[in-house]
């Protein structure tokens, strides 16, 4: 049975081999999985990048791949590397926000190395662009753990079985109306 908004987190945790403790993951077997994910995602986005960029500014092509790229590696994050379930609308923005940090960095590698080097050739390019992206993807790993699909722990399911009904405290003979 799948619920939604926050207890849809919990209810699909899965428990952590690491610590034993649901809803958490450690952080090598995180970024392992960050890394499989998130270098997946960005060499596909490299790729595209490089088709992208013949066509488009630079600037145009790397924030298209950004955004992109960005809605499909929060989905993993989420459900993969952080195991912290389908991302919500508030785990894309905030991801988002990293991202745009991601994309600030990285465009200002490949305008630099443009400014230094008019003419580089795809190589260069490519190895500019992954080392940027790569340096920024640890700090987009920290961010996203310790801010974005962080979690003080999981929230109890709601109970199917309705809380007791209180006694009244006052009977209907026992109020007195001043007048």
């Amino acid at each position: 049975m799948k619920t939604t908004g926050s207890t849809e987190r919990s209810t699909e945790r899965s428990t952590d081999r690491q610590t034993g403790k649901p809803g958490t993951t450690g952080p090598i077997a995180a970024f392992v999985r960050f890394v499989v994910c998130g270098g997946g995602v960005g060499l596909l986005s490299s790729d595209v990048m490089l088709i992208l960029s013949g066509w488009l500014p630079l600037a145009l092509a790397n924030a298209l791949v950004t955004v992109g790229s960005t809605l499909l590696a929060t989905e993993l994050h989420g459900r993969f590397t952080f195991r912290a379930g389908r991302a919500q609308l508030s785990d894309h923005l905030k991801s988002g926000l990293t991202a745009a940090i991601c994309y600030l960095f990285t465009t200002a590698a490949l305008l630099t190395l443009h400014a230094v080097h008019p003419n580089p050739g795809p190589l260069l390019e490519q190895s500019v662009y992954l080392s940027a992206s790569g340096l920024a993807g640890i700090g987009r790993f920290v961010a996203l753990r310790v801010i974005v699909f962080a979690k003080g722990g999981t929230k109890p399911a709601p109970s199917a079985a309705p809380a007791p009904a209180l006694a009244p405290a006052l009977g209907q003979g026992s109020v007195a109306v001043a007048a």
